[in-house]
């Protein structure tokens, strides 16, 4: 298994566009063949920070997530509320293994 972790910088005054590009990618992960832990937002502290966690099965099940995302019209769409939003300053992508039990 591996998991993406995703640490993002973004706009604070734009947190409620940022809210909902979220809850579009969870069930867009999950119905892909990952499993979504969700998003995590700033809620007391800084305010410009937000994480989200997801897993496959393999790397290579990831790689087949990330090819599917350009054909698919619901992910089209969440990419687009980020990019007409402008939520989203940045973001660094890293792959992670579990350890569970």
């Amino acid at each position: 298994m591996v998991t993406c972790y995703l640490e993002y910088e973004i706009d604070p005054y734009k947190l409620e566009a940022f809210e909902r590009y979220a809850k579009l990618w969870i069930p867009l992960v999950n119905a892909m063949g990952g499993k979504h832990h969700g998003y995590f937002l700033p809620f007391e502290s800084g305010n410009t920070v937000a994480y989200a966690l997801f897993s496959f099965p393999s790397l290579a099940a990831y790689e087949t997530y990330r090819l599917k995302i350009p054909f698919d019209p619901h992910c089209q769409a969440a990419i687009k509320l980020a990019e007409d939003t402008r939520c989203i300053v940045k973001y660094e992508r890293r792959f992670m293994r579990p350890v569970l039990e």
